[in-house]
């Protein structure tokens, strides 16, 4: 979980660069947010944007904004204090949501994708169901849920097959054994 503080703002007017012209800002008092970047916040992001949120296509700022509001456990948080998050802590959600929160390392990493198309929360819903995760862990840091999915993937996956040459030396090794058992000449 990530606990962030957002400055009181006052209330008044402000310049828009983009639009050139004056908007009135409300006043907030000083709130403290906590997040979660979670499959419960993935998927009320998707269904609310009918899209997948690990894709290429870049974000827009409301976008990005609506999923920090998904993020929020907080309740009872205006929606409008959103807009007022400074760049270096948009920067610092960013860095919690990438975190990765775990030690393990898997090496093949296909990130984000699945034969050819992206992760959703509902394809994560499936694997967490199809592999008994408890459903509790939906509110994990998606990281770690990712993760422990993608042990479990490596856990029950066969043995990778040796090279030429590694099969080559376990077949000759098989044979000194058994021309020793038998004592044969091959």
């Amino acid at each position: 979980m990530l606990t962030i503080t957002l400055p009181a703002v006052e209330a008044g007017e402000m310049w828009d660069e983009e639009k050139q012209e004056f908007i009135y800002t409300k006043g907030f008092k000083e709130q403290t947010l906590q997040l979660e970047h979670s499959l419960v916040s993935l998927q009320k992001w998707e269904s609310k944007w009918c899209k997948p949120f690990h894709s290429r296509e870049p974000k827009t700022d409301e976008q990005t904004i609506d999923y920090v509001r998904c993020m929020t456990l907080t309740k009872n948080v205006d929606p409008d204090i959103y807009y007022h998050i400074d760049s270096n802590t948009m920067n610092q959600i960013i860095e919690y949501i990438d975190a990765p929160m775990t030690a393990t390392v898997i090496t093949n990493d296909k990130k984000g994708k699945q034969d050819g198309t992206f992760v959703t929360a509902e394809v994560i819903y499936y694997w967490m169901f199809s592999l008994g995760i408890p459903i509790e862990c939906q509110k994990w840091h998606l990281n770690t849920l990712i993760t422990l999915i993608r042990v479990f993937g490596e856990k029950n996956a066969p043995p990778k097959k040796g090279s030429a040459r590694e099969t080559m030396n376990h077949y000759a090794a098989l044979n000194t054994l058994r021309k020793k058992k038998y004592h044969t000449k091959g």
